[in-house]
């Protein structure tokens, strides 16, 4: 009987939540281990059909980076880095689109049905939902120290979200599964970065959560703690000092871009924890880090 009235107590402590939350667009950036390991993966559906049944209206983006990265091995062909961001020809930007328009995608939306979900997948090439244009990054040369532009090749960044499609899927109760995957002013197809796709789609939405499902716990302070809550002022104290650097970097600057752009708030956490989206959503003190105005 202790544990019956312990699962009751569990469901009657979430339940502000389902009501504040009850018709709201959540915006998740689903990737990492999360995305890798059977039983995180079977986690992550579940997770979504429950907010789905419960009023909540998730929209996921998803990366892929690691599967690209062994295909285009397979093909003998060796991935490209700079500042992070993947060097793509036309010969990678095909297998890019083949893997996450494809292979992940696919594999995501199955996943979700096969848990009671609607889910549609699709890339940023459908309805033209993500208009991009070229990006190129600057590097301070090693040689003048002058800054130079580096052509990147077919790799973009967002310049508008087409949210007429997403609210017509929304609105026949299906959860959209997108790659985040461009077009550009000439029709042609651009990469661009998951965590930035996210953050633009949610700021369009006016989403009021943008989650990031990472493989750390959160954002660790100096002393290698958690930090549960951070403002945008200490966030750029902490680029500032170096306690947030590399891989953490962009995640941060996409959920200030959200941020920024109407987003209530947005959400940095450990995919790896078995589902670590209702544990940051239906508890007080989450398992992450937020990121609030």
């Amino acid at each position: 009987m202790k544990d019956i009235i312990t699962k009751a107590e569990i469901l009657i402590e979430s339940l502000p939540y389902i009501r504040n939350f009850y018709g709201k667009v959540f915006v998740i950036k689903y990737g990492g281990s999360a995305q890798v390991k059977e039983d995180l993966k079977n986690a992550f559906a579940k997770d979504i059909v429950l907010l789905n049944y419960i009023g909540i209206r998730p929209v996921i983006v998803h990366g892929g980076g690691p599967k690209i990265n062994s295909v285009m091995e397979k093909m003998g062909k060796k991935p490209e880095f700079v500042q992070g961001q993947r060097v793509t020809d036309k010969e990678t930007m095909d297998i890019v689109e083949m893997v996450l328009g494809g292979l992940v995608n696919k594999e995501i939306v199955s996943l979700i049905n096969s848990h009671g979900g609607k889910a549609v997948g699709m890339s940023g090439k459908d309805g033209e939902l993500i208009r991009a244009k070229r990006k190129l990054v600057k590097r301070i040369s090693s040689e003048t120290g002058v800054d130079t532009l580096i052509d990147l090749g077919l790799v973009g960044e967002v310049t508008s979200v087409n949210t007429h499609v997403l609210s017509s899927l929304e609105k026949e109760g299906f959860i959209p599964v997108i790659s985040p995957i461009g077009v550009g002013s000439k029709g042609e197809t651009l990469n661009i970065n998951a965590d930035y796709v996210a953050a633009s789609i949610a700021s369009t939405l006016k989403a009021e959560k943008l989650i990031l499902l990472t493989d750390v716990p959160g954002i660790m302070d100096k002393k290698n703690q958690i930090v549960s809550t951070l403002t945008k002022k200490q966030i750029k104290k902490f680029i500032n000092d170096g306690t947030i650097t590399e891989g953490m970097l962009p995640k941060v600057q996409a959920c200030l871009k959200a941020i920024e752009g109407g987003v209530s708030k947005t959400h940095i956490i450990d995919g790896r924890i078995p589902h670590c989206l209702l544990l940051e959503i239906f508890t007080k003190k989450g398992i992450g880090t937020e990121i609030v105005a």
